[in-house]
This record gives structure tokens, sequence and C-alpha cells, in this order.
């Protein structure tokens, strides 16, 4: 009896933390599946910033940096970064094991990307408007970073930076987008816009008048917020449900001795 007694309050420590272990790994499941979601929302709102200040950005000349449709609009940029840097976190985080290290790779140039560019785009509300009656040549020179125009003054490292951080740019989209059509895990549409929205943009602004540039951008914004969408509205299998009163084979045949 006593062998017995003891074996079932084994049996009974055993289970408590089976269902214990079941109940965690529910936990962090449910967790982590509200961390992605909320994840593919800051792609989506990335995306859509990122596509709509196209047409309505004002031109980059020096006139335009003190109007407060410039600060607005460029304010906006930094907005993109940041949620630009969770959503891409989160779309990986999401395809990690089957995008291997072409997907790994796509993230961490991505990531470089919009924390660079975050730096930039934190300037340009904050700093140009300032110096713009102080310094016009810097201005300019600045604004002629972004637009390719170029200006009166040598930035140095300022510009060069940015022009590498553009590459990081366009080879990042091209990788992390073939990892994601190989990894099947969102849809493989926007994955292929995706990857070939750097390409194309970079066809277009060469072959488009400079006012019409920034539009040969809106396909990456359209490629990330349908990325985003589809990580904010997948739906996944609930966390497996602790199943309470089961206990191993093994111990039910002791219990039965």
């Amino acid at each position: 009896m006593n062998t017995n007694s003891q074996t079932t309050t084994k049996g009974n420590k055993h289970m408590n933390t089976n269902q214990q272990i079941a109940i965690k790994e529910s936990k962090m499941k449910l967790t982590t599946s509200n961390v992605i979601r909320w994840a593919g929302l800051s792609a989506m709102a990335s995306g859509i910033i990122f596509a709509a200040i196209q047409p309505i950005h004002p031109p980059d000349v020096l006139e335009s940096v003190t109007t407060s449709a410039f600060i607005t609009i460029t304010s906006f940029k930094t907005v993109m970064c940041l949620f630009g840097l969770l959503g891409i976190t989160g779309l990986y985080a999401r395809q990690a094991e089957k995008s291997g290290w072409l997907g790994l790779a796509g993230y961490l140039l991505l990531t470089i990307f919009y924390a660079v560019q975050m730096c930039y785009a934190f300037i340009e509300p904050l700093v140009l408007p300032l110096l713009a009656n102080v310094i016009p040549g810097f201005v300019e020179s600045a604004l002629g970073v972004g637009s390719g125009a170029g200006g009166p003054m040598n930035l140095g490292a300022f510009a060069t930076i940015y022009s590498l951080n553009s590459m990081l740019y366009l080879l990042g989209l091209l990788i992390f987008g073939i990892a994601t059509l190989r990894a099947r895990v969102l849809p493989r549409l926007a994955a292929v816009l995706f990857a070939f929205s750097g390409p194309l943009a970079f066809v277009l602004v060469a072959l488009l008048p400079h006012q019409f540039a920034r539009f040969a951008a809106m396909p990456m914004g359209f490629a990330l917020a349908w990325l985003g969408y589809a990580l904010l509205t997948e739906r996944r299998a609930p966390a497996s449900e602790p199943v309470f009163g089961k206990i191993s084979p093994q111990l039910s045949l002791t219990e039965a001795k």
C-alpha cells in the first residue's frame, strides 16, 4: 500500500510538472504570435508611409526646406524607418528557420539600412531648416546627396555613407525578397515585388526625369505593406492546450500494480 501511494504521489507530481510546462509553452506561443502580429502592423505602416510620401514630397531645393510641408513629410521618414526596423524583424522572425542564411543576410542588410537612414531622416526636418539661411551651401549639398544632383560643397563621408547605404538597401531588398520567396511562408507575389522593387527603382530612376523619379520607390512600399498585412492577418494554429488528467503509460502501469 505504501509503495502504491508513493508511486501515485510521484505520478501526480510528474503530471503537475508537465501541466506547468505546457501552460508556459502555451503562454510563450501566444506572446510570440502577438509580437509578430504587431511587427506585421509596423511593416504595413512603414510601407504605406514610404509609398504615400513619394507623390507629395516637396522638391529637393533650398526654398522647400523651411516650408511646413517639407518639415512634416520628412518627419514621417523617421517614423517610417522605425516601423521598418520593427517590421523587417517580424518578417524575418516568422520565416527564420525556412529562409536560412539568405534570409539572415537580407535582414541584416535592411536593418543596417533603416538604422543609418533614420539618422539622415532625423536631420532633414530638425537640422536643415535651421541652417537654410546660415549655411545654404551645406543644405543644398545635403539635399543633392538624396536627389543625386550634388551641390556646391563636398560633404565627404556624409555623402559616401549615404551612397553605400543606398546600395545596402537595393541589395537587401533583392536578397530578403528571394529568401522570402524560397521560404514559402508569406505571399509569393509580394516577395517577388519586394525582391525586384530595388532593381526596378534603380532602372526607373535612370530613365525618368528627376521630378518623377520618386514614383519608382512606390513598389517597395506596396510590397512591404503587403507582406506586413499577410503577417498581421495570418492564421496560426492555436497553442497546444495542456491536457489535464493525462499521465504517461509508464506511470499508469506502475499504479495498476
